[in-house]
């Protein structure tokens, strides 16, 4: 079966007003557009034609043909104009840990202070769609930001100092969210007036961050992280515990289904820091950006080191691709007309830029043909 998928964007403050209209070739709506989700997360499933949410669809037709509930993954078009939240995910087994610690404790789970909304990690694939995708994304090699913060001047030496110690990174972070906020808005307000030649961008972000989040101590978390520029095409992989922010850019997501984000800065919302730090890996170095490894022809596949979700890319380029389904799939098309067809019931969908649809397991393969390019999210073997 073959199950049409739609959904409204979310309207998150830090949302493109101009990137996906774009991408779907129609006007823009005025508001901020940040996220389309396209799967069964309770927090907005998908809409089927009928009017049935997806985990209904499911619910009542798709077991029958393989689907079952919840699936493990969620696939959405992100557009960012501004940033957001530094964050971090648990691993499966702090999650589980934490998520039964706030259901001991009474927690509502959709009380503002809740960290642990579910009990799942939430690993991440992020690839660019946008010919630029900004990101912070990891922990910068020491060495460099010792350089960035002699630049930035005197009032960074006590922050200097505690790196000096040989604190872990996460302890310093922790301390920079809590009792080292005053320190944080000093640093802040010297980096905004600093020059560099090695650290222009660097300084420039940290400019930019401080206009959106006058004095946010998350500006001097973001100095000590890696700025990084995906090309279209790209991708970023961001593991359990990695502390990333996306700035700018159209991407398209894939995600474990959890929604368990443990904020950092730059953001209005509840910061834990103490918890923030018990999830971090404080290890400093580049984070995993992945080139896309060739299938077949007109198939590309991202290498992620994780069992919840695959991700391909299928451009036919006017002939016609195969993909062997081992789960439920969900197909996205993100450039040109492309046709989506199972090899079981030749049940079909025709998609255009930002039009999906769910393809059920029974199907044993999905055809695509067309001049395109189509996303195809699968759980990972």
């Amino acid at each position: 079966m073959l199950v049409p998928l739609a959904n409204d964007p979310r309207d998150y403050a830090w949302g493109s007003t101009s990137l996906i209209a774009a991408l779907e070739g129609r006007e823009p709506s005025g508001r901020p557009e940040a996220e389309v989700w396209f799967g069964d997360h309770p927090g907005d499933p998908s809409e089927t034609p009928e009017g049935r949410t997806l985990d209904r669809w499911i619910a009542d037709e798709g077991v029958a043909a393989g689907v079952s509930r919840p699936l493990p993954y969620l696939l959405k078009l992100l557009a960012a104009a501004s940033a957001l939240s530094i964050q971090a995910h648990p691993s499966k087994a702090q999650a589980e840990a934490g998520f039964a610690r706030e259901e001991a404790a009474g927690v509502p789970r959709d009380a503002a202070e809740r960290t642990y909304r579910d009990d799942n990690h939430k690993p991440e694939l992020i690839v660019a769609l946008s010919d630029s995708f900004r990101a912070l994304a990891g922990l910068r090699d020491l060495a460099a930001t010792r350089r960035l913060l002699t630049d930035v001047g005197p009032a960074a030496r006590p922050l200097q100092e505690r790196l000096a110690e040989e604190r872990s990174l996460p302890e310093v972070i922790g301390w920079l969210l809590s009792d080292g906020a005053g320190v944080a808005r000093d640093v802040i307000a010297a980096a905004v007036s600093a020059s560099s030649d090695e650290f222009a961008a660097e300084l420039e972000l940290a400019r930019t961050l401080d206009a959106s989040f006058p004095g946010d101590p998350g500006i001097v978390v973001a100095l000590l992280m890696n700025l990084v520029t995906l090309r279209r095409g790209q991708g970023l992989f961001v593991p359990a515990g990695m502390l990333h922010a996306y700035l700018e850019g159209l991407g398209v997501e894939l995600m474990a289904a959890s929604d368990n984000v443990l904020r950092g800065g730059l953001t209005p919302k509840h910061v834990d820091a103490r918890e923030l730090v018990t999830v971090l890996d404080g290890s400093p170095g580049l984070p995993p950006i992945l080139d896309p490894r060739a299938v077949e022809d007109g198939i590309v596949e991202y290498d992620v080191p994780v069992d919840d979700f695959a991700l391909l890319v299928v451009r036919p380029g006017g002939s016609e691709a195969t993909v062997p389904l081992h789960g439920p799939a969900i197909a996205l098309a993100t450039s040109g007309a492309v046709d989506v067809h199972g090899s079981v019931t030749g049940a079909a969908a025709a998609l255009g830029p930002g039009q999906a649809a769910l393809v059920t397991p029974d199907e044993r393969q999905l055809r695509i043909s067309g001049s395109g390019e189509v996303f195809v999210a699968l759980p990972g073997r």
